[in-house]
């Protein structure tokens, strides 16, 4: 059953500069510059059994991302990663999803943001498969109207809250002409990625995925290639045309929330859920809850 409540007002805990707070009191002030400006980086990561999966990746990429933003995270990697294994215990989640984000705070207002201190906080909560059903019957992508932008007009590879917005508003047109999610073009009108997810498609036994220069080489998509070499699968990173889309049998997506989640149909090109793809779902199923080494 899907869980209604609103994200505001929930029992348990969220860490906040280094100290769990009741998690209906985690507030900020109004004029908080990342409100107002979009300086923000996050991170998403799902713990399995009580083992966050690459949480110190996940933590490293935070780093990074701030610091392309032009601030640091006020604590080091090995104090973020305690920091996610302390609020996920104090929630009593065995299973569960962990979003740490990092912001300016509210100190200075205006464009320039030199006098802000950074902030973290992390949450946690249960949340089952992202798409659903979809995960093993395959969704509907509409194709979004917006594009992932060019890497010398935006950080394109960290994480920043701001980069999301045309996912949202992609998402939502998407939605509501009655899609699941919407693939995303980059700038040059290849094929980039879904909203929150990377893309792979499967031709003659290869895998194919996009070049992500222009967005996140995910640590998902960074896992599934490794799952596939491991296999003996071929895998070929390079730029994909979306008329290319017709002749690809197959059509999955990767990301921390998404896991591996097969994809039905891209606008007009249809795909099948086949033996290939559901094999590198269940590789990562099992990887994830530990049957499988990550080596």
């Amino acid at each position: 059953m899907a869980d209604d409540r609103t994200y505001d007002d929930r029992d348990g805990f969220i860490w906040f500069d280094g100290a769990l707070r009741p998690w209906r009191d985690a507030n900020v002030h109004i004029l908080t510059h990342a409100m107002h400006y979009a300086s923000s980086v996050f991170e998403g990561v799902r713990a399995y059994g009580g083992e966050i999966f690459e949480l110190t990746r996940h933590s490293e990429r935070l780093h990074y991302s701030a610091q392309v933003l032009g601030f640091e995270v006020p604590y080091t990697v090995e104090q973020v990663d305690e920091a996610c294994r302390e609020v996920l215990r104090a929630n009593n989640l065995v299973d569960g999803y962990v979003r740490p984000v990092c912001w300016r705070g509210s100190e200075q207002m205006g464009v320039s943001a030199q006098r802000t201190q950074p902030h973290l906080a992390i949450a946690a909560w249960e949340w089952g498969v992202y798409f659903g059903e979809g995960a093993k019957t395959g969704i509907r992508l509409d194709i979004a109207p917006w594009r992932r932008p060019a890497p010398y007009t935006a950080p394109t590879q960290s994480k920043a809250a701001g980069l999301y917005m045309i996912c949202t508003m992609s998402k939502h047109h998407a939605e509501n002409r009655g899609f699941d999610d919407a693939l995303m073009l980059d700038w040059r009108g290849k094929v980039a990625e879904s909203t929150g997810a990377n893309a792979f498609l499967v031709k003659d036994g290869a895998l194919h995925t996009p070049t992500p220069d222009c967005f996140l080489n995910g640590i998902t998509r960074q896992t599934v290639i490794k799952l596939a070499k491991q296999r003996g699968i071929e895998v070929i990173e390079r730029p994909i045309w979306p008329e290319e889309l017709e002749s690809f049998e197959q059509f999955f997506l990767t990301g921390s929330a998404a896991e591996v989640t097969p994809v039905q149909s891209a606008g007009p090109w249809n795909f099948e859920v086949g033996k290939l793809t559901q094999q590198i779902q269940a590789d990562y199923a099992n990887l994830v809850r530990g049957k499988l080494a990550n080596s």
